[in-house]
């Protein structure tokens, strides 16, 4: 995800930068036609592009808000906080803590994300002073009640998928690219996500859940971003509406920050019961 990782991956280096640089330089560059690019090599490097873009920021820290809508009229608040490393070679470690009600007040949930392979994430629950390990089997499986996966809160890092760019299309009148991603790993919930990144900063602006039997499933949408250190995009607010049961969940970001000199060490198990 960050610069240092990128160049430490040879293979997708090269590819990122003869790519980036054929499309930057179009037929000035070579006397082949865009075209020749296919469409799994014009998404691998869409998602690139934006991965590097989001890489070197150390770590990170965010409060937020979640808004179960659970009945159309019927919504419950929670309120935790979000820290997350960024992890050399590897994907990024987090720790989302709820602070509120006072009933989940401590339960903290651990991911270790992976570039390949199965996350790792395990579940403190302060009542009965536990670590419970998340079966990889179960990440498709609600967040907390919400319309969330327990793998759409990890890190979404480039080798988790394979791509297609499917065709260029606006959001909200923005330009976007629009590419179709994979889950390499059999255990994901989703048989394909169709992703819209824009095409000024390739922030992510919305993606297409599509369930085991390839239905429709639900559609997360991104607004609000703000710019911070002159290079990172983070979004202010995350809607995710689930087409075939009717709820939604909305979270909300506030006082990012970040470098904040998080290390290794918060970011382990038996940190997640002291993080109170």
């Amino acid at each position: 995800m960050s610069v240092k990782r990128i160049s430490r991956n040879g293979f997708y280096r090269s590819l990122a930068a003869f790519i980036g640089v054929a499309i930057l330089c179009g037929p000035a560059f070579s006397e082949e036609p865009a075209s020749k690019e296919s469409a799994p090599e014009r998404g691998l490097a869409i998602a690139l592009e934006a991965d590097q873009r989001d890489s070197g920021f150390a770590d990170t820290t965010v409060n937020l808000a979640m808004l179960l809508n659970l009945s159309g009229t019927e919504e419950v608040r929670r309120e935790m906080r979000q820290l997350t490393l960024e992890v050399e070679g590897d994907g990024d470690k987090s720790i989302m803590v709820f602070d509120r009600p006072r009933d989940l007040n401590g339960t903290a949930i651990l991911t270790f994300t992976h570039k390949v392979g199965s996350d790792d994430q395990w579940l403190y629950l302060p009542a009965l002073k536990r670590v419970k390990r998340i079966s990889s089997a179960d990440k498709s499986g609600p967040f907390m009640g919400s319309e969330f996966a327990y793998e759409d809160l990890s890190s979404q890092e480039v080798e988790k998928y394979t791509y297609t760019y499917l065709r260029d299309e606006p959001v909200e009148g923005e330009p976007c690219f629009v590419v179709e991603r994979v889950p390499v790993d059999p255990k994901s919930g989703y048989t394909r996500q169709v992703t819209w990144v824009d095409q000024s900063e390739y922030r992510l602006r919305r993606v297409d859940y599509y369930d085991r039997k390839g239905e429709l499933l639900k559609t997360m949408t991104l607004a609000g971003y703000t710019q911070y250190l002159d290079q990172y995009w983070r979004p202010a607010k995350m809607i995710m509406k689930n087409h075939q049961n009717g709820k939604g969940t909305t979270l909300i970001f506030e006082d990012y920050r970040f470098r904040t000199g998080l290390t290794d060490s918060d970011f382990n198990r038996s940190a997640l019961s002291r993080i109170r």
